[in-house]
């Protein structure tokens, strides 16, 4: 890996065209209308119809780019750390986005500690151009450490505050929910495949980290919003441990200032936090 060469490539372009039925896909791939909340049926029925605002990361998604060759990333040791998700507009329902993809900056923490990976989507609906999200991501390169990187330091995560949340959101996933998730365009065969995951050092496939990120964002909906995917504008987390699928994630919430609020996803049957420093930004 070139640090200066990777932070002066030209935006990646991806266009995305997406129907009722991608929209419905996704959010049954999040866990959507699983425990039988009534108001979950907008996301997964055709009358009435309306986007998560996660959806936002599968839209224009340009796969594992980090695979190809010629971005010299050592691939196999990289590890998705952070996510963000910022919705400028309600998530249109069907249509065709553009996302043009650049990476921000990259942090070298050394040769034995790697280095962090900043990168920016930017979607726009098409064909006027209206910006309709951003999302980033920051990623662990394990094997890329020791190369330098870009002036600066890395962004402090998010603080949880120190008290009892003010609530809890329990929300179960199903066995085969990573195998379901994964049709959103994620087919990274760590979430399918066995001998995979035992290659990884895992017991068995693991849930994406997005698909966790996704459940997180309808607890915090159901909770704080009242399931009306407008009022979320912005959700941040910190991925800290696997989910395994059939797991249930409970999720403690702090209210915040009504506007900001704050997050955080645990397995309560292995006592592990497996989504922190998470961040809500609201509207209204």
């Amino acid at each position: 890996m070139v640090p200066a060469h990777l932070l002066s490539l030209p935006p990646r372009v991806t266009t995305h065209r997406f129907t009722k039925r991608d929209t419905m896909l996704y959010a049954l791939g999040v866990g959507a209308g699983q425990d039988g909340e009534a108001s979950d049926l907008r996301f997964v029925y055709e009358e009435g119809l309306q986007a998560l605002p996660t959806m936002a990361s599968v839209l224009a998604y340009p796969g594992f780019w980090q695979r190809e060759p010629q971005y010299g990333i050592d691939w196999k040791r990289v590890l998705h750390a952070e996510q963000s998700v910022t919705a400028h507009r309600p998530i249109p329902v069907e249509g065709e986005v553009r996302g043009e993809l650049t990476i921000e900056k990259i942090i070298d923490k050394g040769p034995d500690k790697g280095a962090l990976l900043y990168s920016l989507r930017r979607m726009f609906l098409e064909p006027d151009g209206e910006l309709l999200a951003t999302v980033r991501q920051m990623s662990l390169l394990r094997g890329d450490g020791g190369k330098g990187g870009s002036v600066g330091t890395a962004q402090a995560p998010h603080l949880i505050p120190q008290r009892t949340p003010d609530l809890r959101v329990s929300l179960p996933t199903r066995p085969e929910q990573a195998l379901l998730y994964r049709l959103c365009g994620d087919y990274n065969p760590l979430h399918a495949d066995p001998k995979v995951a035992a290659e990884a050092g895992l017991p068995r496939p693991i849930l994406h980290g997005l698909c966790t990120f996704g459940v997180a964002a309808r607890a915090v909906l159901r909770s704080l919003c009242g399931n009306d995917p407008s009022r979320l504008r912005r959700l941040d987390g910190r991925f800290t441990a696997p989910v395994y699928p059939g797991e249930q994630l409970d999720v403690s919430i702090w209210k915040g200032d009504g506007v900001h609020a704050s997050y955080q996803v645990r397995v309560a049957a292995r006592d592990v936090i497996v989504l922190n420093n998470g961040y809500a930004e609201l509207v209204g």
